[in-house]
């Protein structure tokens, strides 16, 4: 028997445009499609609906997408959207009562725009993201010798994450790949932010577009953290350095701030006594995490760099091993981590 909700997707499709007029009021139809700003129903031309086509597959009424925050789905997903509605439950009477209307219901109000890469923006991709287990994306990060790291509540698995190239028209298709979704937060756990990866299903290597990761949202200040900021952290450049270092040291808390720049400017637990720096070894690395690393000093907290043999730590731990990376990092620690960070 066919779920409820597809065939009320169907349903709604079939009809695509009342649903639009109802539930996004301030847009306009444009040929095929309804125009608007986003699934707020501001005005703007960011977020498009197909009113006509087949009623599956590629180019089917009623799938739409912001081409401002790479959100899509069906109308369905729309509504619970416009709607704020966070079950399939609550979405499903509200679409059956949307069904037997006589009249369209009033207009909705609009609300301030979301705005392309808003901190906003990234809670709704986040929340469209699924676990790592079994994904693409695991396989990616095993292959990187990071096994064992889907449990990590700042990651989660996109199938179908949109990539826009630059210049693309707001009517035009964009690219879908698997990505990765890490989350980016304050110091109070707020999300602020997101980086994707996007991943070629084929080979579970990097997508073939340029580039093939993404930040959205506000990223100064925060970072991707692995475990709770406590009083002793590590804080690095790239999410799989830090990954690496995590399963090297798997009790210390630690922040991959995504950039050499936004790891200069990361901010700090008040209660940091002892920050572990974690150096790429480049130039702007080096820089950076001198940088991060007199800041903390300004602070009266003690600053440990730790300093891969190779590029990064990521790049120890597939040359190396896990073994080695351990015996590499082991005098390199204060002398009352080591027996907590590593495992006997």
């Amino acid at each position: 028997m066919e779920h409820p909700a597809k065939v009320i997707a169907r349903t709604l499709a079939a009809d695509a445009d009342a649903v639009c007029r109802h539930y996004l009021s301030n847009g306009r139809q444009q040929g095929r499609y309804w125009i608007v700003g986003n699934v707020e129903n501001a005005p703007g031309r960011s977020l498009y609906v197909r009113l006509t086509g087949p009623m599956s597959g590629p180019g089917a009424a009623g799938k739409w997408s912001d081409a401002a925050t790479g959100e899509h789905g069906d109308l369905l997903d729309l509504i619970a959207a416009t709607m704020r509605i966070s079950t399939l439950t609550d979405t499903l009477e509200e679409a059956r009562r949307f069904l037997v209307l006589p009249q369209p219901a009033p207009r909705l109000k609009s609300y301030a725009p979301a705005g392309r890469g808003s901190p906003k923006a990234a809670r709704r991709l986040w929340a469209m993201g699924r676990p790592l287990a079994g994904t693409i994306a695991e396989r990616y990060l095993i292959n990187r010798g990071l096994s064992d790291v889907a449990h990590h509540k700042a990651l989660r698995f996109h199938p179908d994450c949109y990539y826009w190239r630059e210049g693309h028209s707001p009517l035009e298709q964009p690219e879908t790949w698997p990505a990765l979704l890490a989350q980016v937060t304050d110091l109070n756990g707020r999300q602020t932010g997101l980086q994707r990866t996007w991943f070629d299903s084929a080979t579970a290597q990097k997508a073939p577009v340029e580039p093939c990761r993404k930040a959205m949202g506000c990223l100064l200040g925060n970072g991707v953290w692995l475990g709770n900021p406590d009083d002793v952290t590590a804080a690095g450049e790239g999410l799989e350095t830090m990954l690496s270092l995590r399963i090297a040291l798997p009790a210390l808390p630690a922040v991959a701030a995504l950039s050499a720049n936004h790891l200069s400017a990361l901010r700090l637990p008040e209660t940091t006594r002892r920050l572990y720096v974690a150096v790429d070894n480049d130039p702007a690395g080096r820089s950076a995490a001198k940088a991060l690393a007199e800041r903390a000093m300004n602070k009266s907290i003690e600053v440990v760099r730790l300093v891969p043999r190779l590029g990064d730590f990521n790049d120890d731990l597939r040359a190396f091993g896990l073994n080695e990376l351990r015996v590499h990092l082991r005098p390199q620690l204060a002398p009352g981590d080591a027996g907590l960070a590593l495992p006997d």
